[in-house]
């Protein structure tokens, strides 16, 4: 009889937490996208195609360009803003206290944090008041309701996700490289773009898809913030839950996302391997 090795006796508790609360749930999700809908809701066991078509109508084509949009602009401004802050963290003497600053969202409720942003951008709120106080408006700005407002709170929320994988890949770059590029005649742009950017790209495709996927499936913050002109994906499925139920409808559109996100997953691991490849060649 085959003995159990030691290493797959430590695997046991993940591969059963993989398969529990990720894999068994996943399944059941691309199960339903292929039944029927039942009368009070549910599903009925009846395969079908029918939710699929979905992906035909002209307003969700519309809703699914706009969510793509949306994430797009939002991992562009949020990977912009990361990458020098990850920089200026693993290059200052106090690492440990900006750590701590980056992570203290973490610690105060989601929704809290999206409500502080209301009270900050409301027709009454914070900066409002400030504007109009000084004078330089006369009445309230439109800040709240609209894409411009999600987008904002997005990076917002989404910049310490991008951050903390950057600054583990910069803290371990030799910085010595950007000075002797310096040395050899390129200026600080070149630098940074053809020595320092090259050495950390696998920090920012990891801080794309942990902006990019999360902000595809976002649903509080466009429900409370971005009014009926900003509807992504997340609001979309959460209606067909909720409000209609019918669950494989929303079970059809969550698939595709999950297709989506694997295949940038199975993209981002294969770029792994090769630039890992070519390092140790």
């Amino acid at each position: 009889m085959k003995k159990i090795s030691s290493g797959n006796l430590y695997s046991i508790p993940l591969t059963l937490w993989m398969s529990i609360f990720f894999v068994i749930p996943m399944l059941i999700v691309l199960s339903y996208a292929f039944l029927t809908k039942g009368t009070y809701g549910g599903v009925q066991m009846i395969f079908t195609l029918k939710n699929f078509s979905i992906f035909l109508e002209p307003v969700f084509l519309k809703i699914l360009f706009r969510t793509t949009y949306i994430s797009a602009i939002v991992t562009f401004f949020t990977v912009l803003l990361a990458i020098p802050t990850a920089y200026f963290i693993a290059r200052s003497k106090f690492k440990q206290q900006l750590l701590i600053l980056i992570i203290i969202p973490f610690w105060t409720n989601f929704l809290i944090r999206i409500y502080a942003w209301i009270s900050i951008l409301g027709s009454n709120g914070f900066l409002n008041t400030f504007l109009i106080k000084f004078g330089i408006i006369d009445k309230p700005l439109s800040l709240l309701y609209n894409t411009g407002s999600v987008i904002l709170i997005t990076v917002y929320t989404s910049l310490p996700f991008a951050i903390l994988p950057l600054y583990s890949i910069i803290e371990k770059f030799d910085f010595s490289l950007v000075e002797a590029a310096r040395d050899l005649g390129a200026s600080n742009g070149q630098a940074f773009v053809k020595v320092f950017l090259p050495n950390i790209k696998s920090g920012i495709v990891t801080a794309i898809l942990f902006t990019f996927i999360p902000s595809m499936g976002s649903y509080a913050i466009p429900k409370l913030v971005g009014g009926t002109k900003a509807t992504m994906l997340g609001n979309v499925i959460a209606q067909h839950l909720i409000v209609t139920r019918n669950w494989p409808l929303a079970s059809a559109i969550s698939a595709v996302l999950i297709l989506v996100t694997s295949i940038a997953l199975l993209i981002f691991m294969r770029v792994e391997k090769k630039s890992k490849g070519a390092e140790n060649e």
